[in-house]
């Protein structure tokens, strides 16, 4: 679910002002799960209604920033815990 929300802001960043129809259609989601994703988005006020399409909001910009930073913080933390060579256990 997290994903397709991801993927429905991402489309509204391109592509804004964007509706239903035309993300689902390039989705591949139903129309449901699109507005679904498009309610989440705006009431976390990262989006907002439009009389051609969903648009951004002031708020998303920083939003995308912040999520970025912290996935990469999340990347650096798992390359760290991997085991990069194959520990022998000696018998």
């Amino acid at each position: 679910m997290l994903e397709r929300h991801l993927q429905v802001l991402r489309m509204v960043i391109e592509s804004e002002p964007i509706g239903i129809v035309k993300m689902s259609n390039e989705t591949g989601y139903p129309h449901h799960k699109v507005r679904y994703s498009l309610r989440v988005l705006e009431e976390e006020n990262l989006i907002e209604p439009s009389s051609q399409g969903a648009i951004t909001t002031e708020q998303t910009a920083e939003f995308v920033d912040e999520l970025d930073e912290k996935l990469d913080q999340i990347v650096d933390k798992l390359d760290e815990m991997k085991i990069e060579e194959t520990v022998e256990v000696e018998n």
